[in-house]
Parts: C-alpha cells; sequence; structure tokens
C-alpha cells in the first residue's frame, strides 16, 4: 500500500508538472502610452426683479489635457498638449473670451541609468482668437489674435527627477517670439519703434520644472514652472507658471482650481496673474 501512495504521489507531481508551463521574462513594453482628459465647466446667473441688484451672467470654459509617452529602454519621448477655450457674458455686454491656450511640448530624454539624463526639447504656446481689452470708458482694442503672438522653445541639456513626481530640466535654448500686426510682444520696450520686427529670436537658458502628485485618489495637482533668460539681456527673465487642482467629487463632476502666473517685460510690465475656479464635468477619453 505504501509504493501505491509513493507511484500515485509521484504521477499527480510528473502531471501538475507538464501543466503548469514555465513563464518567460515579460518582454518590454516599448508601445506608445496615451492619456486624455476632457472637461467642460459652466456657470449662469439669471437675475429678475432683484432687488439687491445685479446682472445676469454666463461663461464657459472647454479644457484637454493629453498626453502621449513612449518608454523605451534607451530613451523616453513625450509628448503633451493642453488646448483651453472659455467665454462669458456679463448683462448686455459683448461675449468676451476669459480663456484661450494652445501648448505643446515634446521631450526627448536618452537614459544613461543614472538620474541626470540628457535631452532635446520642443516647445509651443499661442491662442484660438483674438483678444481684445477694454478701458475705462468702454473702448474696445484688440491686442492678440491667433499665432500673434506664438512662443517657441527649443532646447537641449540635462535633465533630473529625484522623485516620481517632479521632473526639471535646465538647457541652452533658443527662442522666437513670432507676431504678424502686434509687434510689441517681439521686442523689448528699450527697442526703437523703427526697428521692430517679426520675429524676435533669442540664445539664452532655459530650465522647467515639472510637479505631478496624486495626494488621494480623486484629487490630482499638477504645477509647471517655465523660466527663460535670454543672454543678450539676462536680466530680462520670462517667468511662466501653471498651477491646476483638480478634484472629482463624482465620477463625471469636477472642481478645477487653476492659477497661471506670467512675468514678460515684452507684454507688461507688471507681473499677470489669472485665477480661475469652476465647476463641471470630466470625462477620460482614453
Amino acid at each position: 500500500m505504501k509504493r501505491l501512495y509513493v507511484l500515485l504521489f509521484a504521477a499527480f507531481t510528473v502531471r501538475g508538472s507538464a501543466q503548469t508551463p514555465v513563464s518567460a521574462p515579460p518582454a518590454s513594453d516599448t508601445s506608445w502610452k496615451h492619456s486624455v482628459v476632457s472637461s467642460f465647466t459652466m456657470t449662469q446667473v439669471k437675475l429678475k426683479d432683484w432687488a439687491a441688484g445685479g446682472e445676469d451672467a454666463i461663461s464657459w470654459t472647454g479644457r484637454l489635457d493629453g498626453k502621449s509617452i513612449l518608454n523605451d529602454t534607451a530613451y523616453v519621448w513625450g509628448n503633451s498638449y493642453k488646448l483651453v477655450y472659455g467665454q462669458a457674458k456679463l448683462g448686455s455686454g459683448d461675449v468676451q473670451k476669459v480663456e484661450d491656450r494652445i501648448e505643446f511640448e515634446s521631450i526627448y530624454t536618452y537614459k544613461l541609468g543614472i538620474h541626470v539624463n540628457p535631452f532635446v526639447s520642443a516647445s509651443l504656446k499661442t491662442q484660438f482668437t483674438e483678444g481684445v481689452t477694454t478701458d475705462a470708458t468702454g473702448k474696445v482694442a484688440p491686442v492678440s489674435q491667433f499665432f500673434d503672438p506664438a512662443y517657441l522653445i527649443q532646447s537641449v541639456g540635462f535633465g533630473y527627477q529625484p522623485v516620481k513626481e517632479v521632473r526639471t530640466r535646465l538647457g541652452a535654448g533658443v527662442r522666437e517670439i513670432v507676431t504678424s500686426k502686434y509687434r510689441q510682444y517681439a521686442n523689448s520696450p528699450s527697442v526703437p519703434v523703427a526697428d521692430w520686427v517679426k520675429v524676435s529670436v533669442d540664445g539664452g537658458i532655459e530650465s522647467v520644472t515639472d510637479v505631478e502628485w496624486k495626494p488621494q485618489a480623486d484629487v490630482l495637482v499638477r504645477s509647471n514652472l517655465g523660466l527663460f533668460a535670454p543672454i543678450r539681456r539676462i536680466s530680462e527673465v520670462t517667468m511662466r507658471m501653471d498651477n491646476t487642482m483638480m478634484i472629482n467629487i463624482a465620477k463625471y463632476f469636477v472642481v478645477v482650481v487653476n492659477v497661471q502666473l506670467i512675468n514678460d517685460l515684452n507684454a507688461s510690465t507688471r507681473t499677470q496673474i489669472k485665477e480661475v475656479v469652476a465647476f463641471g464635468l470630466t470625462y477620460t477619453l482614453f
């Protein structure tokens, strides 16, 4: 009987080994990874016989944030894009835009196997439609339009990622400011009007720091700080900072808080600040 148990155990072991395949080492996944998140927010105020006063108001903003990343064994090629557009109407006044952004960025990083890796990058920032300003008398004046201005930067240098949530890079770059009608964006205030040009080209130093942090499953914080110092005017550092917090309060509902700071002497002698708090719908396309 003991011999029978030994034979049965041996037969079971051999059968189990034959049915259990030996797992092969996982192949490296070098396919593109895409992620696109869209949101639409809207606010409406309608008044009738309202004793405290006020005006009807309506505003809306559409937003699209996307990333495409190819993570190979030897390099990482990341592309990101952001499209934002919004309008508002107060009382009987004309419809005016409150958000207008087209942003693309492409970064190719070569992996050296250490924390500091070389990169090349290119970026574009512009807008969709005409922008206007209104003075104290109510006079409206156009100040910008599509691709006027457009900011392009190409740079090469080294990047560093101390933790998963933080990436920073520093390099030598070339910046082109493209204008057509509104040439003041392409020139320093010290440049004579007769010397204004349509395209301003500056060599300089670029620094970009990105933070993407999820303190909770339904909260996403993103921050981007870009600095560019032209060699010819090293003290005229252009600073652009974009901070966004998205809070999902349900599957398709989101609260968006966005704060932008821009310090660009060509556009204004003061630091520009824009703050937006919006509630609306969100949907992850893929």
